[in-house]
């Protein structure tokens, strides 16, 4: 029976085929043919992510390209491997429409239709108001390759529902933040600088661009003309404790472990915090709402400000300092493996070599949680409580409530590696056995095998033998409108 519907829907799927080329669109002729092609080996889809990126749209484009890999990773597998569906022959597709390289892999299904849907889908779910530009240029390369005779409507199809599936499933690992950014308590004992005289402002030129640089420059130079801006490259730390010296407020521009260091500092001068984004993510400013240097300046001249939470890794609550998350095990690991090849192939793509050959010869730590001898792949800690619950924390509600939420991987059941893997794989490591979570005050780690590597904010060091997660003793005090 399955047999009999396989080549009844065969056969609807060339009668669609054959009516589709018996239409005449001297337009569509025109532009579909370039259009489908420029998406070849996802060409258009990074030139749309760059532009997104040039544009303040980072996450969204993170978000396409993820989905689009992992839609183009089953699409080009796995799926072309099983299926090897014949392309349609070019009889009936009239020579204007036809590509200068026919492509020679299975039909079905149509990797470029799963890739534009997956990338569409993605950058849809980060920005709503894209989504007709997304899903009409999503909409011309898949429909381009039944127009150009590659595929058939039904490799479309499947190609179109597998990229949508792949962007939904990304969102359930990697849950899309709120658009409202966390709360934090006002703080009503931040300097309000008019023309900007006493703020010192660092930016981390290994961070962020030159022109992303200049471009923060002239605008501070416009709204607070008396503000000082320091270019650092090599020793960011010195060049942050330079300006603690002589600062009332102390400016950052970085990614999220420059500002980790920046904060850090802050705190040592009982200084507030002015934070300009300048990484790839951004998340901590973008919890705070912080999107562009106009709405720090905006605040540092109100003087409008939060007091935040930080998480500290020492027995004091004083010292090793996270404002997003700490983590160590497998974590480290990937970002180190990450570092390697991130340069040549970009940070997402790395990102999943890493797991791939970190997973493959992982070795679980020994640790004792609260006085209890755990083996454990990861243990991640965020500053403050964490959502959504399972293993994909992304967002906080609120930035002061000076708690831990404390997520563990344990290694010691069965398959325990196998299971962290698909279920990181499918979303599901939340309702894994090998998973547990909770959210509290203070929690103590002691290595049983030496000195801990960590990574807090993304960036990786040797840790000591024993750590007191918890709330910093004070809150840092940041700007925003």
């Amino acid at each position: 029976m399955l047999t009999r519907l396989l080549t009844r829907a065969g056969a609807l799927d060339r009668r669609f085929f054959a009516a589709a080329h018996r239409v005449d669109n001297p337009v569509l002729d025109r532009v579909l043919p370039p259009l489908t092609s420029s998406a070849d080996h996802g060409g258009l889809w990074l030139g749309v992510a760059a532009a997104l990126a040039l544009t303040g749209r980072r996450r969204a484009a993170v978000r396409g390209l993820v989905s689009l890999g992992a839609a183009s990773a089953v699409a080009n597998g796995p799926l072309k491997l099983v299926t090897r569906r014949s392309r349609p022959g070019l009889d009936a597709v009239p020579l204007l429409r036809q590509l200068k390289l026919q492509p020679r892999t299975s039909s079905f299904p149509s990797g470029h239709s799963a890739s534009a849907a997956a990338f569409a889908v993605g950058v849809a779910l980060e920005e709503p108001v894209l989504t007709v530009p997304m899903g009409a240029l999503a909409a011309g390369v898949a429909w381009g390759r039944v127009h150009t005779g590659v595929h058939y409507p039904g490799d479309v199809a499947a190609g179109l529902a597998l990229g949508t599936a792949s962007a939904l499933v990304v969102k359930r690992v990697w849950p899309r933040r709120p658009d409202h950014p966390a709360a934090g308590r006002v703080a009503a004992e931040a300097p309000a600088l008019p023309d900007g005289a006493g703020l010192v402002l660092v930016a981390n030129e290994g961070g962020g661009s030159a022109e992303r640089i200049d471009a923060v420059e002239k605008v501070l130079g416009e709204l607070l003309p008396r503000a000082e801006v320091v270019r650092a490259s090599d020793d960011v730390e010195q060049a942050l404790r330079s300006a603690a010296g002589r600062a009332r407020v102390l400016g950052v521009m970085g990614g999220d472990g420059t500002v980790n260091c920046a904060a850090g500092i802050a705190l040592e001068h009982g200084l507030p915090l002015a934070v300009v984004p300048g990484g790839t993510l951004n998340h901590f400013a973008g919890e705070l709402g912080l999107t562009s240097v106009e709405q720090v300046a905006e605040a540092v001249r109100d003087g409008s400000a939060v007091r935040v939470s930080v998480g500290s890794g020492a027995p004091d609550g004083d010292g090793l300092w996270f404002l997003n998350t700490f983590a160590l095990g497998v974590y480290p690991d990937l970002v180190r493996e990450r570092e390697k090849h991130e340069d040549r192939l970009g940070k997402w793509p790395a990102m999943a070599l890493a797991t791939a050959r970190v997973l493959r010869k992982a070795k679980a730590v020994e640790v004792s949680v609260d006085g209890d001898e755990r083996t454990l792949w990861t243990l991640f800690a965020g500053n403050g409580h964490y959502h959504p619950s399972g293993f994909a924390p992304s967002w906080r509600e609120r930035m002061d409530d000076g708690c831990v939420d404390v997520r563990l991987v344990d290694a010691t059941h069965p398959w325990s590696r196998t299971r962290m893997a698909v279920a990181l794989m499918t979303g599901r490591l939340g309702r894994s056995r090998v998973y547990e979570e909770r959210v509290v005050g203070r929690l103590s780690v002691a290595s049983r095998q030496g000195r801990l590597r960590i990574a807090r904010d993304g960036e990786v060091s040797e840790g000591p033998d024993e750590l007191h997660l918890q709330a910093a003793r004070e809150p840092l005090v940041v700007y925003r409108p």
